[in-house]
């Protein structure tokens, strides 16, 4: 299984769990310590450093964890980049780097991994959507947009792949405490407020743990999700399932 993001919050956190449920994992991360030291620490087969945004960097990534692993049969796409900012002030370069890490990285893997799964027999994409892909969110164009994408090429990745049994499924999370979501909160003059304001917000009461997206993610890669293509599974505590307070 190749796992991308796989640095931090909720991409280390899946690899951490599908690591202890016996999956042998490579796990894939822009952060220079990815190769060795994330490696080491999660017990995973090999560690590559790679922007897969860029379609050479992605096939010499599925190349090298294949020979690592011996083949494919698994591909979590997490990585992903915060951007906010409305259609008025969001800057190309920066729509177009957020569509390139969070909405182009899906593609190129899931394009690399391809030919190995059909070799192998079959295999699992799971991608990490989210609730701003299903809800329209001010001043956030591009991210919305980009996991919006990715709810959308995840269903069409899994009629694509039904024959050759490839399975295609995404995760769509609500508010988890990440250091993505540690950056916004810092970003507001009180952050224990905001923290308090999006507790409230969620009907469950709290923000979401990378475990409880982890628990997901390896569902959908398992085969005891053998018969499940085309989802997006919400985890987000209650949030969009209407109005709430």
């Amino acid at each position: 299984m190749v796992i991308t993001g796989a640095a931090r919050g909720i991409g280390r956190a899946v690899a951490s769990r599908c690591i202890a449920e016996g999956a042998r994992v490579v796990v894939v991360d822009l952060d220079p310590g990815t190769d060795g030291t994330l490696a080491r620490e999660l017990g995973a087969e090999a560690g590559l450093v790679a922007d897969v945004s860029h379609g050479a960097a992605v096939a010499n990534a599925i190349a090298a964890a294949t020979e690592t692993l011996g083949g494919l049969d698994g591909l979590i796409n997490n990585a992903g980049i915060p951007m906010a900012g409305a259609v008025r002030d969001l800057a190309e370069d920066d729509w177009d780097r957020v569509l390139a890490v969070n909405l182009k990285s899906v593609y190129l893997m899931s394009r690399a991994a391809w030919p190995h799964f059909v070799a192998g027999g079959g295999g699992a994409i799971v991608s990490t959507g989210s609730i701003t892909g299903m809800w329209g969110t001010q001043g956030q164009v591009g991210y919305a947009a980009a996991k919006a994408g990715t709810i959308m090429l995840t269903k069409c990745l899994a009629l694509d792949g039904a024959r050759d049994g490839i399975r295609a499924n995404c995760v769509s999370p609500g508010f988890i405490h990440t250091p993505m979501l540690e950056s916004y909160l810092a970003s507001h003059a009180d952050p224990q407020a905001a923290k308090a304001a999006l507790d409230a917000r969620t009907p469950l009461g709290r923000l979401g743990r990378p475990k409880d997206l982890a628990d997901a993610f390896v569902y959908l890669a398992s085969d005891e999700a053998s018969w499940v293509t085309g989802t997006n599974l919400v985890v987000d505590g209650g949030l969009t399932a209407g109005i709430w307070g």
